[in-house]
């Protein structure tokens, strides 16, 4: 019984996808695409404030295990990120 109901679970899932996807169009309607001319005209200019992203390094003290017991430290260089608003210096 569960596996019934697991396998038309799947059925449906299947369907939903493939009418989502469009690889099933339930209509039957092809359409037809519209017939467009373009003459003239510019790009739009943009005046975009933007953050900032600054990645770095930095000497960081982690603490390392060892082969033999117990554990040492040791200074390793780790990431940074620095994330800045726009406008912000």
């Amino acid at each position: 019984m569960r596996g019934v109901l697991i396998l038309i679970g799947v059925v449906v899932l299947l369907g939903i996808v493939a009418v989502a996807t469009g690889f099933v169009n339930l209509s039957g309607d092809e359409g037809k695409l519209p017939e467009v001319s373009v003459q003239g005209g510019r790009a739009p200019s943009i005046d975009a404030d933007v953050g900032r992203v600054d990645v770095g390094t930095k000497d960081t003290s982690v603490t390392v295990p060892k082969v033999e017991v117990g554990t040492t430290e040791e200074k390793v260089e780790v990431p940074t990120v620095d994330v800045k608003k726009a406008n912000e210096e």
